[in-house]
């Protein structure tokens, strides 16, 4: 019997992939599918997400965006990559600079990814404003809908819905609860709180949706995304540490500001919801993948930004840790990045 504590998507993924296996398998969680999963956007975006400085992060993106079709099709999830791809947008002539400079740090990774002039970019998607500066197409970076694929998973494997305590810790174990891991282990994890919104978008007259594609922008330097799914368009998202679980007036307002600086008709859209999420944080933004020495159990967390596109990796290494698969030399390399013991 293995133990998955936390019913995250990447909990729940791991349960899964277990259970594919042949294996036994339970999941604790007084909650299930409600922390930082619950909030996600879902986007699937490593290279739009890439910054600077943050190399041991770009090698764990790209596997797991490479995984990501074949863990869906083994847990046999009905929600599919929206393969629409992303425009990453500027909203002025400074932030069209800080645009390029990001392209070229993506470019020197062998990330897919293009110079777009403002009109060819509004070819792409009419509704954004003829005020833009310019555009990366990343054609590459795709979404699915976390929520979905996490009540498909939750109809797949069983749920234990308590509080996990030390007596459910060992050698089967492994605990991806988010913040949660930190009742277990020393860890340094911190919570990362962001707000994001999810606004009805009706087709036009025509049939047409707003958007087509995920648009992420850089608006005074500020970053936002919009992400069009369905009926649904999701908008987000803030980055702050403080201790306020609620979302803030500020977050919202910037975030209706710097959306409506690109895509106008953003202003006509109904609110649907307003919400804020805490995402795991560590000290440099890499997840924490190890046993921890004092209990043999599996840590697995700390993926604060990444957790939806790092599901398919994070959950395929839990299970082979788990189920004793010999790591690759290119695993044992993405194992070893993400070690809990670098910062002891």
């Amino acid at each position: 019997m293995y133990t998955v504590i936390g019913a995250g998507l990447i909990g729940l993924a791991t349960a899964a992939l277990l259970q594919q296996r042949g294996h036994e398998v339970r999941v604790i969680d007084p909650d299930p599918a409600s922390q930082a999963s619950h909030f996600a956007a879902g986007m699937l975006a490593p290279t739009a997400e890439m910054q600077f400085e943050q190399d041991p992060l770009y090698p764990l993106m790209f596997r797991s965006a490479q995984e990501y079709p074949a863990f869906l099709e083994l847990v046999d999830a009905p929600t599919t990559l929206i393969r629409s791809g992303t425009l990453v947008v500027a909203g002025d002539r400074a932030d069209l600079s800080h645009l390029h400079d990001v392209l070229d740090l993506q470019q020197r990774y062998g990330a897919q990814a293009e110079r777009l002039t403002a009109s060819q970019a509004r070819t792409l998607e009419p509704a954004l404003t003829p005020g833009i500066a310019g555009a990366v197409s990343v054609p590459g970076d795709h979404q699915i809908n976390p929520r979905a694929l996490m009540a498909h998973l939750l109809e797949q494997v069983p749920v234990e819905r308590r509080k996990a305590d030390a007596v459910d810790l060992g050698p089967n174990t492994i605990v991806c609860a988010g913040l949660g891991a930190a009742e277990f282990f020393d860890l340094p994890l911190r919570p990362v709180h962001g707000d994001i919104l999810r606004l009805h978008m009706p087709a036009d007259p025509a049939g047409e949706p707003l958007l087509r594609r995920v648009v992420r922008g850089f608006v005074l330097d500020r970053p936002v995304y919009l992400v069009p799914r369905g009926d649904e368009l999701v908008l987000g998202a803030t980055s702050r540490e403080d201790l306020q679980p609620d979302p803030l007036a500020g977050g919202v307002l910037d975030l209706l500001r710097d959306a409506a600086r690109i895509l106008p008709d953003i202003q006509l859209l109904g609110i649907k919801e307003v919400s804020a999420g805490a995402r795991p944080g560590t000290p440099d933004d890499v997840p924490l993948f190890g046993r921890d020495p004092r209990t043999d159990a599996l840590i697995s967390t700390g993926y604060f930004r990444h957790g939806i596109l790092l599901a398919a990796l994070a959950a395929r290494l839990g299970a082979d840790q788990l189920s004793g698969v010999e790591p690759s030399p290119d695993d044992q390399a993405l194992i070893q990045a993400m070690n809990p013991e670098r910062f002891s």
